[in-house]
């Protein structure tokens, strides 16, 4: 057999901009998921409750020595949870900063696992023109609001935009103030940075809460030493989340799960069926 190469490998489409590595992609990526079926005894029918969705619109972050790493959303860190979610009884709006279709990293695609892929082909059109988030805000935020939950993937691309964004922040603030939940894994977390936006440190609307997150030591080292990314990020979300006063709760990636009051966490696209099965649970008790 071929040793892989650990070079991360150009994309064409854009200058200096890299996918990750052959060998990186044999340690990150498979087929297949860890989907063994649904965990709930029955799905919600009321067709009231939706979730909202933010995706990333932006395929490229700029690392610290100018490469460009050409990623998005993590296709089993969104679909995984997603099916769960859905087959609860909750539909799934999508919504990008922009409008702009949502980005995946399709190289991590588990083309192999059918009710992944299923879900995926029937979302299709949701993610190729997602809602413009800014437009949709007067109903999310509305007295009468659909939504039960707000749902934000991960994947490196979520770093871009996402955790300076107002438009989030008010997402958050609501889901704080209403006691919705929000569920997010691995680098997805990053989003909560949204929620310190104008505010001091101190006042940080998620200080004090336990989390799940990508480990910045694999971002800073296992990362770069298998040419998953061109280089090293310019921030770290872990660092970042734990100077706001935000506990992190792993310390590797095992597929570890958490729950703080209505904030759902996971580590790593390992903890995606996981959080899946736990989101489901919680959304059908808060329906209840």
């Amino acid at each position: 057999m071929t040793d892989l190469s650990k070079n991360p490998v150009a994309d064409r489409a854009e200058h200096n901009a890299f996918f990750p590595s052959e060998y990186s992609l044999t340690q990150y990526t498979s087929k297949k998921t860890d989907f063994d079926g649904f965990k709930f005894d029955k799905p919600y029918t009321g067709g009231k409750h939706k979730v909202l969705m933010i995706g990333t619109d932006e395929r490229y972050i700029e690392m610290q020595n100018g490469k460009l790493f050409s990623t998005g959303n993590h296709p089993v860190e969104m679909l995984l949870p997603m099916l769960h979610m859905h087959h609860a009884g909750f539909e799934i709006d999508v919504a990008t900063l922009s409008g702009n279709p949502v980005k995946l990293e399709i190289w991590a695609m588990p083309e192999e696992d059918k009710a992944v892929m299923d879900l995926y082909n029937q979302y299709l059109p949701k993610l190729v023109n997602p809602k413009k988030l800014e437009d949709i805000l007067p109903e999310v935020l509305a007295e009468d609001s659909p939504y039960i939950a707000v749902f934000i993937p991960g994947g490196h691309g979520v770093l871009a935009g996402v955790p300076h964004s107002k438009d989030v922040k008010k997402v958050l603030d609501w889901a704080l103030n209403k006691d919705k939940h929000v569920i997010t894994l691995c680098h997805g977390p990053a989003s909560l940075l949204a929620a310190g936006v104008g505010e001091k440190a101190e006042d940080f609307p998620f200080k004090g809460y336990e989390l799940c997150v990508f480990p910045d030591s694999l971002d800073e080292g296992a990362n770069q030493a298998i040419g998953y990314m061109p280089g090293k990020l310019q921030w770290l979300v872990g660092g970042n989340l734990a100077k706001l006063g935000v506990k992190i709760m792993n310390e590797g990636i095992t597929g570890q799960v958490h729950k703080d009051r209505k904030l759902l966490t996971g580590d790593s696209p390992l903890a995606s069926n996981n959080l899946g099965i736990l989101a489901a649970d919680e959304l059908l008790k808060a329906v209840k």
